[in-house]
C-alpha cells in the first residue's frame, strides 16, 4: 500500500478519527449531541465553538481537531499536541434557564468528573482530579503498589495518594453571549499517544509533570473509544445536573467530585491574580464549587487561583 504525502495514515500508531462513525454512535435521537465535526486542523476548538454560539448554534455542537495550533488552558496557558496524538475538542452547552446562572461554575468541575471517570474506566489507569479540573493519571501498578504499602482500610477502599501522578488533561470553560441566554463552551485537551520526549518540561518543580496515557501504560490508547466514553459520560452527568436544577448535591455531582479530587486534604498554596499567595490545607469543595482552604487567618473559599500541592522534599524523612 502506498501512502500519499500528508496522509493521516503515514503514522499508523496515530490513525485519524472517523467522523461518520462517531456521528452514528453519538448523534442519536433524544441525545445531547446534535452535531459532530472532526476537522484536520484549527487554531482553537473553543474559539470555533464560541463563534458558533454567537451565531446562535443550538446546544450539542461538538468540534474535534486532529491538530490545534493555538489551544489554551486555564490561566491562558498554551496547550499543544502533535497531530492525532491526543483528543482536542470543545462542546456547546446551553443550560440556562433550566440551571440558574449562579450554578454555572459547576460545569468545568462536571466536565472533570466525566473525564476522570471515562479515562479511568477505558484506559484502566489510576485517574484523579487536581482542583478544579486538571486530570492526573498514573499507572494502575503504581496505585496497587501504594495501596499494598499502606494497607487497605476497613472496607477495602484506598484513598488516592500523590506519588507518580502526572497531568494528562485539562478543561477550559468559557461563557459566551449568543442567543437569549448565555452559552458555555467546554474545551478538553487530553494527552493520549504522546511519547515522553514530546511532552513539555515544566519550569515549576512543584507542578505535576506532563504525561500521556501511553507514557503511564494505559490499557487503551485508541482515541475513538476514549472520545465516545468521554462524550457519553459528559452527557450523562449534564442530564442529571440539569434535571436537578444545577444543584450539585441533589444530582450527586459534589460527592462524585470529592471522591476523585486529590487536592482535598492536601497542604496547598493558592496564587491569586492580584499577587497574593495563601497557604493552608484544602478541606473541601463548597456548594458553589469553590475550594475551601483552612489558612492561618481562618477558612477561605477560592473560585479561581493557581493551586499548588505542597510536597515534602525527597529523602527529607
Amino acid at each position: 500500500m502506498v501512502f500519499m504525502r500528508g496522509s493521516p495514515y503515514t503514522d499508523l500508531t496515530r490513525p485519524p478519527l472517523h467522523e461518520s462513525a462517531l456521528r452514528r454512535a453519538l448523534v442519536v435521537p433524544d441525545g445531547l449531541w446534535t452535531e459532530l465535526r472532526v476537522v484536520a486542523e484549527t487554531g482553537s476548538t473553543n474559539a470555533d465553538v464560541a463563534a458558533a454560539a454567537r451565531a446562535h448554534a443550538p446546544e450539542g455542537l461538538v468540534i474535534i481537531a486532529e491538530s490545534q495550533s493555538a489551544g489554551r488552558g486555564r490561566l491562558e496557558r498554551r496547550w499543544y499536541t502533535p497531530a492525532r496524538a491526543g483528543l482536542t475538542l470543545s462542546v456547546l452547552l446551553r443550560p440556562v434557564p433550566a440551571v440558574p446562572v449562579a450554578r454555572l461554575g459547576w460545569l468545568p468541575l462536571l466536565a472533570g468528573v466525566a473525564l476522570v471517570e471515562a479515562v479511568g474506566r477505558i484506559g484502566v489507569v489510576d485517574a484523579a482530579l487536581k482542583w478544579p479540573n486538571d486530570l492526573l493519571v498514573r499507572s494502575a501498578a503504581e496505585s496497587d503498589g501504594e495501596a499494598a504499602a499502606k494497607g487497605a482500610p476497613e472496607g477495602g477502599a484506598v484513598s488516592h495518594g500523590r506519588a507518580g501522578y502526572g497531568k494528562c488533561a485539562g478543561v477550559l470553560a468559557e461563557a459566551v453571549n449568543g442567543g437569549e441566554h448565555p452559552a458555555v463552551v467546554l474545551g478538553v485537551g487530553l494527552n493520549v499517544n504522546q511519547r515522553a520526549d514530546e511532552l513539555p518540561d515544566s519550569a515549576d518543580p512543584s507542578a505535576f509533570p506532563a504525561t500521556s496515557l501511553a507514557v503511564v501504560g494505559a490499557v487503551c490508547t485508541d482515541r475513538d473509544p476514549l472520545l465516545r466514553g468521554l462524550l457519553r459520560a459528559l452527557a450523562g452527568w449534564y442530564a442529571r445536573w440539569c434535571a436537578a436544577g444545577g444543584d450539585p448535591d441533589a444530582s450527586g455531582l459534589r460527592d462524585a467530585y470529592r471522591s476523585h479530587c486529590v487536592t482535598i486534604g492536601q497542604k496547598v498554596t493558592v496564587s491569586l491574580p492580584g499577587g497574593e499567595v495563601v497557604g493552608g490545607v484544602a478541606s473541601d469543595v463548597d456548594a458553589d464549587g469553590r475550594l475551601l482552604v483552612a489558612a492561618a487567618e481562618g477558612s477561605r473559599a477560592f473560585a479561581a487561583g493557581d493551586v499548588r500541592h505542597v510536597r515534602r522534599p525527597p529523602h527529607s524523612g
